[in-house]
């Protein structure tokens, strides 16, 4: 017996198969504490090798998916062939009786996470015939879990990229956003509607987010169909509406705050990717955009003390920008 190959062994198949658990059925956790580190050391690897080139990042997300589903099968691989290592008469050649080395047990173990054996090589006791039945539920069980995983994360990825659609489209900045919701009539009503259905989008983004946090980490080279960017564009142009815009003209104020919870559930989920708030503050919409189409606002120095209070929310989302590698306030419209 090796009973440093057996604690290896069971020590390597405890943690992978508690970060797979973790990662693809625990809703609340996010990421596995091995799948989850793998996810930012690769992002971090690739903004470094690359220089922020967006169409280099844009392979992050497909690069991690298939990073950890490798690091799973080949934890899942190795662990295995430990165990069967902590006693060298696990198994046997079915063909000479010889016992298995270490390329047999790998061997072994491969075909029979995949398969169910192909009877080169046989396990020599009950103990070791169960732990080969376990070998291929694993190996089939997870390997499919896996892939359903990745299919999901795919799904979410088309509707992250939808709702960043949808919010640039009314201006890729938030004082535009604002101005393209105001009508002839002085009033906020035709950004009602939308500003519903951006809410309800962004809180099922937050709970996709909160699930799959390597959401954060599909790149998109548009920055108009990057949520890094749409999210700050989308809560400024609330604070513009909410803190800058008179009393007179306001927008629904239940929409409004039904809006800005569906960010505050978003920024909830920073923690889970390791994304921390920038250490600066950014800068504040201009009130000054939102006068030149005659929006009634309030004085600028109202407006400043308003958006103070604000500024712990704001860095996040300057983080989110930043992490996504962007700049914010985007380009001048």
């Amino acid at each position: 017996m090796q009973p440093l190959y057996l604690a290896v062994g069971f020590v390597v198949l405890v943690a992978v198969v508690v970060d797979i658990l973790w990662t693809t059925l625990w809703v609340d956790g996010g990421a596995g504490p091995l799948s989850g580190r793998l996810t930012t050391w690769t992002w971090r690897g690739l903004r470094t090798a690359s220089n922020d080139h967006p169409r280099a990042l844009s392979l992050a997300g497909p690069l991690i998916l298939a990073f950890t589903l490798a690091m799973w099968i080949a934890l899942l691989w190795l662990g295995w062939t430990m165990l069967f290592a902590g006693d060298e008469t696990a198994l046997v050649s079915a063909h000479t009786g010889a016992q298995a080395d270490w390329a047999g047990r790998f061997y072994y173990v491969a075909y029979t996470m995949f398969t169910n054996g192909n009877g080169d090589y046989t396990p020599t006791t009950s103990g070791w015939e169960l732990a080969s039945s376990f070998t291929t539920a694993t190996g089939m069980a997870f390997v499919t879990l896996g892939v359903s995983y990745i299919l999901t994360v795919l799904g979410a990825v088309s509707q992250k990229r939808s709702f960043a659609s949808d919010v640039t489209g009314l201006g890729e900045r938030s004082e535009a956003f604002v101005r393209a919701g105001w009508t002839a009539e002085d009033e906020f009503r035709g950004l009602e509607r939308p500003l519903e259905s951006l809410a309800t989008q962004l809180s099922l983004l937050a709970d996709q987010h909160k699930a799959y946090p390597v959401l954060h980490y599909y790149h998109s080279e548009r920055a108009s169909r990057a949520s890094s960017m749409a999210v700050p564009v989308f809560d400024e142009a609330l604070t513009s509406i909410r803190h800058g815009v008179s009393d007179d003209a306001q927008l629904n104020p239940t929409l409004v705050e039904d809006a800005r919870s569906s960010v505050d559930s978003y920024l909830d989920t920073l923690e889970t990717a390791f994304i921390e708030p920038a250490d600066e503050i950014p800068p504040r919409p201009e009130l000054g955009r939102l006068r030149d189409d005659d929006i009634p606002t309030v004085q600028d120095d109202a407006f400043a003390d308003e958006i103070t209070a604000l500024s712990d929310r704001r860095r996040k989302l300057l983080g989110v920008a930043r992490a996504d590698a962007r700049h914010w306030p985007p380009l001048e419209e």
